[in-house]
């Protein structure tokens, strides 16, 4: 009861903060925000204030937020004025230096972008995902029958990490006792540098993904002297609009893969088990009718929205909801805020596994950018539920999760858990 109480009187104080600062100082992509967990408030209020906002300072320098679901959607689907080339900036808040940008599919417009993403397309066909199922559940079993019992562990590196980086490693063929390598250079990635990130320096960050770039390179050249297989890594190589790219491209690609593979399904792995922990009620739900897994899949991923944005650049001079957006300004679209805006999803602060519409959500993206994975994610989620629903009764989380430091990223570091004797 105390808990709740000092949890209540927390939140108090921010929605007070938001609601007194002024709004021309918010700055909704502060990592320190998510790390914190306390960016909620921030964006109920630009929805309702200024749903487009122009924050003029900051670590990633100015940028435009874009915080209605409606809104987000207008913008997702007008290439032809709203850019995602990493040639100009990319698909993410922050700005990397240009000679640094690999591009990928998920940075390229029309007409570019769907041949690319076609190459790896048959990999996520239902036929391929049936066949995928029998590995993930055989796998999704093994993980969870040697779980300790009776003491905490850390959930996310034993079950979000361990089976999200063995699937990663099957879709791409990668060596099994490497595997782990997957999970560290999506990170990297990711990671913002400095004393909160996993390096400290962008050329410490850099020269991982050479390594990465280089363990890659290997496996290219021995996928191209074989027969095309159903990996990922010989889709590419045998891939007409794949098959001669850039050493950038190349690399590219295959962190879009690795992050999107990784990142996206750990996370919702993980917010899944501190969702239940948090609605008791919801967990009793499930656990007498494991039927709503079906519902309660697409609502963890809408309630954790494990990529809390996408990224835009400005093709030419636009207004837009009476907001005058200049060329090359940078355009964000909020997913995590589009995924809590009560004029599209009825109670979006109430976790509810059996909601009537509950793939009415943001977390993929939309059109033509939309997740390339999207149903792998949900199979995942749902096999590895269904399991757990099979052995424990109940999964106790010990203690508030450690979040990453990272307004792209919205995901768990760690989540400490106790599965009863």
């Amino acid at each position: 009861m105390h808990g709740t109480i000092e949890n209540a009187a927390k939140l108090d104080a921010l929605r007070e903060r938001a609601s007194s600062l002024p709004l021309e100082q918010f700055d909704p992509g502060d990592p320190e925000l998510f790390r914190t967990d306390t960016f909620w408030p921030y964006f109920d209020r630009l929805r309702r204030e200024d749903p487009v906002h122009y924050c003029k300072d900051s670590m990633f320098g100015p940028y435009w937020s874009v915080t209605r679901y409606n809104d987000i959607m207008e913008i997702e689907t007008n290439h032809s004025v709203f850019s995602s080339a990493s040639s100009l900036g990319g698909i993410t808040i922050r700005d990397i230096d240009p000679d640094l940008r690999r591009e990928s599919f998920i940075s390229m417009d029309p007409p570019r972008h769907a041949a690319q993403r076609k190459t790896v397309a048959p990999m996520f066909t239902p036929t391929h995902l049936d066949n995928l199922a029998l590995n993930i559940r055989k796998r999704s079993a093994e993980c969870l029958d040697n779980l300790p019992r009776g003491e905490v562990f850390d959930w996310v590196d034993r079950v979000s990490i361990e089976l999200t980086t063995q699937m990663l490693a099957v879709l791409f063929d990668f060596p099994w006792e490497d595997r782990r390598k997957l999970t560290r250079w999506s990170d990297i990635a990711t990671t913002i540098p400095g004393p909160d990130g996993l390096v400290a320096t962008e050329d410490e960050r850099q020269a991982e993904l050479a390594e990465c770039a280089g363990y890659f390179a290997r496996l290219w050249k021995e996928r191209i002297a074989q027969p095309p297989k159903s990996d990922l890594l010989s889709m590419m190589a045998h891939g007409a609009a794949t098959r001669d790219m850039d050493a950038k491209n190349f690399l590219g690609n295959l962190i879009l893969l690795i992050v999107g593979g990784n990142d996206t399904t750990r996370n919702t792995m993980s917010g899944s088990l501190h969702a239940l922990s948090q609605h008791p009620e919801q967990y009793r739900k499930l656990r007498d009718n494991p039927a709503l897994l079906d519902s309660f899949v697409p609502e963890v991923i809408r309630w954790q929205t494990p990529l809390a944005h996408m990224r835009r650049t400005a093709l030419a001079d636009f207004e837009f909801r009476g907001k005058q957006i200049r060329k090359g300004d940078k355009v964000v679209m909020w997913y995590v805020s589009g995924n809590r805006d009560e004029e599209v999803i009825e109670k979006p602060y109430d976790f509810i596994i059996d909601r009537a519409r509950p793939r009415t959500h943001l977390s993929f993206g939309f059109g033509i950018h939309r997740c390339v994975g999207l149903r792998l994610a949900e199979l995942q989620l749902k096999i590895i539920w269904e399991e757990i629903l099979r052995r424990f009764d109940h999964i106790d989380v010990i203690g508030e999760p450690k979040r990453v430091y990272s307004s792209f990223v919205k995901g768990l570091e760690t989540l400490p858990v106790k599965i009863a004797a």
